[in-house]
């Protein structure tokens, strides 16, 4: 067998001790022996002249079809593939700069390639190459395929590389912070959002994550204004929510005297179309819509079924607190009843029983429960739309000083002010919670399982959170802002939104099953620690930097542990104010942690399943099969057994029980117990959370229960998705049925805490 080096060109005959050496090495850092696997198939692929890259590549997709058996398989495909990319790229960082700048449309901008070269020495003596290898093979390919630069099609970027660069172009020439950043980085106790490590230290860097609009009043130009701004977010491919509240009812009339409204309609078809078009352009960017249940269109609105608007609902409590009553609700033309969407609780109450008393301006009365069950028929059909609650929103907002929030954004975790001057943005990065746990001394315990004694590193999390707030606090002056409206309201108000990946990991790793006290416990003490060091930092920042925000009014407190001095840090806030008007925000993660680069699961859900597919990917619970391998429980029959059983562990006979606790899926975990874990951080959240509801089979006693019990525990966001799963199971994957049971799973739908003032059905 033959084959074509990737240098010259030449052929020359396979050597396979060179393959097998090479191959042992990397297995090195892994574990099993699945090289002879891979020596195998190798060897029964009889194609002459065969690159050697391709060689590399049919390892790795050899290996990571291996994951099943064990997880480090995926490892071992990423190493193999990372040192292909390694084979293929530049070892120098500031010569890869170099290359990526002196590029026809260079890819580095000028001030940032003049502070790499100046500091050439320090910084390439600074990279770690041996970390790329700590990625599996899902991360790897993340990487390759949609974070590192790419010149020609080809990528040059290696993962250090890109790690480098973002810290640079964060902090320019602050070489000291350069440095801790990306050793912080690249050790992956946190990441910073998509657009940062897309665009950071490049000609155009647009690091930020999340937009939120007001829609202009309702008239043609103002319309097509704000659908302009929304196609240039877009077209960066970020996401956005607008609010729609003051838009004009079908068959209302115009502000400018036109002809009677369409209503909102049109206005969500003109966006769907908009998106369809910048999605033909080869990018992609979403759109939520906000609209409050009031609104006389707001049946059309539920009915809307435009591919590339989200609908999401804006509900204040009268409107819950008519429908557990079961109370008639009014529906109005905004333009006939101005000012409801400008004002919230007892102020938005006054307002809108005066216009019910007027009853000439109610465009329509109907039960409110009647409305209530349309919107969840939409939930159980589509997922959407989402739920928040406008009056917590305000209530518990440090922008409320600005006026009335209207919106969240597309993720639904964002909660921040905008008018049609201000459009809000946020800039965004995730702490990897798994990080911080690890054996300690007795002293330190937190949980334990087995014979293994575990520990979470608070003061850690203190250190990196200090460094990630002023990370997040640098980015909001270098950011590249696409439009003044963005960066004047970014500048004034300086809201960051620090989220987390991993907390299932985390408490996998405790050995604390996650419906726990002790996990409830935790729960509360990360969240803790992370908003009171977030405040510490953004407070310093502020007495380093000349003093508050330009809009700061006041902070909001909260009723904290004795773990850490509180009472001093309210006494430093009331000198000196903080920096940032947000700090936290904890939103989906998927891009950087189930699907992405570090390989955890995503920000604060349970796992979905312990073993399903992710696209050509096969997807496992590593921890499941570490603990299942190190008490010699893992075969072919349990894995097939959890594969035919839809990833759960609970009907496996050979599998203990602590163990069946400790790796629950979200199905089967009660929903109210993550709600309640939801209100428990809430305190500790200054923006809001995307909580997903997970329901095997929901039925809308069950989905009522559940919406009433969250906005009753206060929370903002009450409901991102609707997550179900489909009566009949899709096909498995590589199951032997001979070695599994047909029991139907039993899900951990029906059991919400009853409360006072619940309406039966």
């Amino acid at each position: 067998m033959y084959v074509t080096k990737r240098g010259d060109r030449r052929q020359e005959a396979l050597q396979w001790d060179k393959l097998t050496a090479s191959l042992k090495k990397l297995m090195m850092r892994s574990y099993g022996n699945g090289g002879l696997h891979l020596f195998a198939e190798v060897s029964n692929w009889h194609c002459d002249c065969v690159p050697t890259t391709q060689i590399s590549r049919l390892a790795a997709k050899t290996a990571s079809a291996m994951t099943t058996n064990h997880p480090h398989y995926s490892l071992l495909a990423a190493r193999i593939s990372i040192h292909d990319l390694h084979k293929n790229t530049k070892p120098s960082f500031s010569q890869t700069i170099k290359g990526m700048y002196y590029q026809k449309s260079p890819l580095i901008a000028d001030d940032v390639y003049e502070i790499i070269m100046k500091s050439s020495a320090c910084l390439d003596s600074e990279m770690v190459y041996d970390r790329d290898f700590d990625y599996d093979f899902f991360g790897s390919k993340i990487l390759e395929s949609c974070y590192l630069l790419k010149v020609g099609g080809k990528v040059v970027e290696r993962p250090q590389h890109m790690w480098m660069r973002v810290a640079v172009g964060i902090h320019k020439d602050d070489i000291d912070s350069v440095i801790k950043t990306y050793e912080l980085l690249s050790q992956g106790w946190f990441t910073h959002a998509t657009p940062t490590l897309l665009n950071a230290g490049t000609p155009r860097p647009q690091l930020s994550s999340s937009f939120l609009k007001c829609m202009k009043e309702d008239s043609i130009n103002c319309v097509y204004d704000t659908l302009k701004e929304c196609a240039v977010i877009s077209k960066s491919q970020e996401g956005i929510g607008v609010s729609i509240h003051d838009i004009g009812a079908r068959g209302g009339f115009l502000c400018n005297g036109a002809p009677t409204s369409n209503g909102i309609v049109p206005i969500l078809g003109l966006f769907n179309a908009s998106g369809s078009y910048i999605d033909d352009q080869g990018l992609k960017g979403e759109i939520a819509v906000y609209l409050e249940p009031l609104h006389s269109d707001i049946y059309e609105f539920l009915e809307d079924d435009e591919e590339n608007i989200l609908t999401a609902l804006w509900i204040p409590d009268l409107f819950m607190q008519r429908t557990d009553s079961d109370g008639k609700w009014s529906l109005f033309c905004p333009n006939e009843c101005p000012g409801l969407a400008n004002c919230w609780g007892d102020e938005f109450e006054a307002l809108y029983t005066k216009y019910e008393r007027e009853g000439r301006r109610v465009k329509n009365v109907v039960q409110a429960r009647h409305l209530w069950f349309k919107i969840l028929r939409s939930q159980l059909e589509t997922g959407t739309p989402f739920m928040l609650y406008k009056d917590s929103c305000n209530r518990k907002s440090n922008q409320q000083n600005l006026g009335t929030i209207k919106s969240s954004n597309l993720r639904t975790e964002i909660i921040q002010y905008t008018s049609l001057t201000e459009t809000a943005v946020c800039n965004l990065a995730s702490i990897a919670l798994p990080k911080y746990g690890g054996i300690a001394q007795p002293s330190r315990l937190v949980g334990s399982i087995g014979s293994r004694n575990r520990y979470f590193d608070f003061d850690k999390l203190a250190e990196v959170t200090g460094l990630v707030t002023r990370n997040l606090n640098k980015i909001i002056d270098v950011n590249y802002y696409l439009d003044e409206s963005t960066k004047r309201t970014n500048l004034r108000n300086r809201p960051m939104g620090i989220g987390v990946q991993g907390l299932a990991d985390t408490f996998i790793l405790l050995g604390m099953a996650f419906e726990s006290p002790e996990a409830q416990q935790l729960n509360k003490d990360i969240f803790e620690t992370i908003y009171y060091h977030a405040l510490k930092a953004s407070c310093e920042l502020a007495q380093k930097e000349g003093g508050p925000y330009e809009t700061y009014a006041r902070y909001v407190g909260v009723k904290p542990s004795d773990r850490w001095d509180w009472d001093s840090l309210r006494a430093m806030i009331a000198n000196n104010g903080v920096r940032n008007s947000l700090l936290i925000a904890l939103t989906p993660t998927a891009p950087i942690s189930k699907i992405g680069i570090l390989g955890y699961n995503e920000s604060f859900e349970p796992y979905f399943s312990n073993l399903y597919h992710s696209g050509e990917f096969v997807m496992v619970n590593k921890h499941l099969v570490h603990d299942l391998t190190e008490m010699g429980l893992w075969s072919p029959t349990v894995k097939n057994m959890i594969i035919h059983d839809n990833g759960s562990v609970q009907k496996v006979p050979e599998i203990p029980k602590e163990l069946k606790l400790i790796y629950k899926t979200i199905w089967e975990i009660k929903e109210w117990i993550l709600v309640d874990m939801a209100a428990d951080r809430g305190c500790y959240i200054d923006q809001s959370q995307s909580l997903n509801i997970h329901m095997g089979q929901p039925s809308e006693k069950q989905l009522t229960a559940l919406h009433f019990y969250a906005w009753r525990k206060g929370l903002k966001t009450g409901m991102y998705y609707l997550r179900s799963r489909a009566e009949a199971d899709s096909i498995k994957f590589t199951v032997d049925d001979t070695t599994t049971m047909d029991e139907p799973n039993e899900d951990a739908d029906d059991e919400i805490p009853e409360m006072a003032g619940w309406f039966t059905l």
